[in-house]
């Protein structure tokens, strides 16, 4: 069982690096998106129909923590772009959370940086991490947020349903991949 978790995570990893590749929102990657999840899910029943890590030697743990954090962190920017997609059919221009990455610029990276440290709490045990870090993404975001110089193209609304979309996508998906390790 060992080898097939740490297959199906590792192939996760592939997927997720793909899923960079392909054009924001495209089905390409919405498809990638949707087979990364179903890795993690599989490895989910896997974990739990058995023992989970229990018993598992130190290095294979070790190799699955790995393994987990690096899906953790690049797996969520195409899955959240692609959720981000799925949203935006059939909204008008001024309404697509897409047009509204233009004011909130700098996501891609700091959802990798909001789920590397979401990963490392939720591993570490320490749950206050997320408070902490949801907190700091919140008020540094408050001013584009509510700032009234966005552009006519997109409208508020839109610009918030992003950062809430986004948000709440990428947090679960890191908790998610960290749930594999608190079997142990």
């Amino acid at each position: 069982m060992t080898a097939l978790v740490l297959s199906l995570a590792a192939v996760g990893v592939i997927l997720a690096f793909l899923g960079w590749i392909f054009p924001a929102g495209s089905v390409r990657e919405i498809v990638v998106g949707s087979v990364m999840v179903a890795c993690l899910f599989a490895n989910a029943i896997l974990l739990l129909a058995g023992d989970g890590v229990v018993g598992w030697r130190e290095a294979w743990w070790n190799v699955l923590l790995l393994v987990s954090a690096v899906l953790a962190v690049a797996g969520g920017g195409p899955l959240t772009t692609s959720v981000l997609a799925l949203v935006d059919r059939g909204n008008t221009r001024a309404q697509s959370t897409q047009k509204a990455g233009e004011v909130l610029r700098g996501g891609a990276l700091i959802g990798c940086l909001e789920r590397a440290a979401i990963f490392a709490s939720v591993v570490a045990g320490w749950p206050e991490g997320l408070a902490i870090v949801l907190a700091i993404k919140g008020l540094a975001r408050y001013p584009e947020l509510r700032s009234p110089d966005q552009p006519a193209s997109v409208t508020p609304q839109a610009v918030a349903e992003r950062f809430i979309i986004g948000t709440f996508t990428s947090v679960l998906w890191s908790v998610a991949c960290a749930g594999l390790l608190l079997s142990r």
